[in-house]
């Protein structure tokens, strides 16, 4: 019988020198180093393996995004240029190798799932991805790392039904506009309604164009919203869905900014609640794919309560 450990953790040094421009900016460094340290103080950690990353290679990432962005982007960092389009968009010298780096955590992990190296897999990077759509970049997010790994596991292991399921606050915008028009790609996503939440997309009625109509379920929900409601559609509404789609392939992206002590969002999920979506990705992997799940960090910016919020999620991905 094959033995694995309870996670792997892919992490590299790197993604720190994706600088922004300090702790004024929510997405800075100190977002993975609040979250590593609070990890090594879990009981568990021990049990845990640890794996750098391979960067993502130019085709990978053109498989989501067009070569024209890509040499934009490199031609913006070489330049010195310290924001790309809007000023949310920090870069830095460094920044365009860091975030081919994230991208690459994903393919890693995926490799390292169907070659017997691993099955629950946590990728902690940085920049984070599911805001970037195919040609420029949006909130933060420069490449879509939840897609270009989607896109690696369709076409290197054949996977046709792949899922994405996003918690973070904000609607992953370059996700849906990845996913909407096909029919064996799916993307659900739980995020504060986009009446009062950037980017503005991941309305009720997104939900799919073409032979991909039905293949995007958006479940926005109010400010001040939290566990009850989060809970009631893990427990009675995502799953119909999921008996319907019979996924082969599970992506996270997993974003800890809905959380009270966040202000980048309306909504209130408490450290608890961050378990039992945990457990519940869990419950899905067991179902649908042999256990074998990917999780990858995007959001979540209080430092206070981000390193016990991905602890409170991975403790629910291992526990029995």
């Amino acid at each position: 019988m094959e033995s694995f450990p309870p996670l792997t953790l892919i992490e590299d040094m790197s993604y720190l020198s994706h600088d922004t421009g300090g702790v004024g900016h929510p997405e800075n460094p100190a977002r993975l180093q609040v979250i590593k340290e609070t990890l090594e103080l879990s009981s568990w950690y021990s049990s845990v393996a640890l794996v750098s990353p391979n960067s993502a290679a130019r085709e990978d990432i053109k498989r989501v995004h067009g070569e024209n962005w890509l040499f934009r982007f490199e031609e913006a960092v070489l330049r010195g240029n310290t924001y790309i389009d809007h000023i949310d968009n920090q870069v830095c010298y460094d920044s365009y190798n860091v975030a081919c780096l994230a991208a690459g955590a994903g393919i890693t992990a995926i490799n390292l799932i169907e070659n017997g190296g691993g099955k629950n897999i946590f990728c902690l990077v940085r920049p984070p991805g599911h805001h970037a759509e195919h040609s420029n970049p949006f909130g933060f997010c420069f490449f879509n790392n939840c897609v270009i790994a989607a896109r690696y596991w369709q076409k290197h292991y054949n996977k046709k039904r792949v899922l994405i399921f996003d918690f973070d606050a904000h609607h992953g915008n370059g996700i849906q506009s990845a996913f909407e028009e096909e029919s064996g790609s799916y993307y659900i996503s739980i995020h504060e309604h986009p009446s009062f939440s950037y980017p503005g997309t991941g309305y009720r009625d997104e939900n799919g164009l073409g032979k991909g109509k039905g293949s995007i379920l958006n479940l926005p929900l109010q400010p001040g919203d939290g566990d009850i409601k989060v809970m009631d559609l893990l427990d009675n509404v995502i799953p119909k869905k999921l008996a319907d789609w019979q996924p082969d392939a599970i992506i996270i992206a997993a974003g800890f900014d809905a959380h009270c002590e966040d202000h980048m969002s309306g909504l209130c999920f408490s450290t608890d609640l961050y378990y039992k979506i945990g457990r519940k990705m869990k419950i899905w992997a067991d179902k649908y794919t042999e256990g074998h799940l990917l999780s990858i960090l995007e959001g979540g910016y209080e430092l206070s309560v981000l390193g016990l919020s991905v602890e409170s999620y991975l403790r629910g991905l291992t526990s029995e």
